[in-house]
This record gives C-alpha cells, structure tokens and sequence, in this order.
C-alpha cells in the first residue's frame, strides 16, 4: 500500500474513533460511520465522508460535525502523525441509499417482468 493510502486509512480510523466516542455535541447521535477520507497531495485539505444511519437529521451531523471541526482536528493531530494537519471538510455520503433505492428499482422491474410472463 502507498504511503498517501495509508495515510488516508490511518486519518479514516482515528476520525472514525473521535467522532463515536470523543465528540459530545447533541446533534450526533445515532450510528455514524466514516466511509472515505480523501486528502489532496499537499495534505491541505481532507474531504471527510460521512454516512448516517437512522432517522437522525443528516445534515444536522454535518452541521455539528463542522462545528466541532476544531476539536476534531486538535484531537486528530494527537493520534496521526502529519505533516500538515489538514481542513476538514465533511461530505454527507449518500451511497448506502443509493444502493438501497438502485435495489427496489431492480426489484421492481424483476416483479413487473415476472407478472407479464
């Protein structure tokens, strides 16, 4: 594995942990899950993808997320060792649903052709 991939991975896990167990703002409640961590070259920015699971308001994590981006990254530099520490910026990951709605489409279309056999 690269040195920038597992860089990534490394980012990915300790944001992982920080968010679940460290973070203490109200609006992040429910299951919340780092999908992907993209850091450019220059370790400048890392775009954070974030899946959220639940009835919780989605963008609301992303909000509080944002909010806490200080403290994240204060605490990021704690586990992962960096040249730069980059921004944060948190993306909201809709590919579960994605996948999810892509499966009642097929479903659908495979029920459909079945009543027409």
């Amino acid at each position: 594995m690269q040195r920038h991939e597992r860089l990534e991975q490394d980012v990915k896990y300790a944001l992982s942990n920080i968010i679940m167990n460290e973070v203490k703002e109200p609006s992040v409640t429910g299951l919340i899950s780092v999908t992907d961590v993209n850091i450019t070259p220059d370790q400048k920015y890392a775009k954070v993808y974030v899946s959220v699971f639940g009835k919780t308001n989605k963008n609301k994590v992303i909000e509080a997320l944002t909010k806490a981006k200080g403290f994240i990254k204060k605490e990021l530099g704690r586990r992962v060792r960096m040249r730069n520490m980059p921004e944060l910026i948190f993306e909201l990951d809709n590919s579960m649903e994605y996948g999810e709605h892509m499966d009642r489409v097929i479903k659908d279309v495979m029920e459909k052709d079945n009543q027409n056999k």
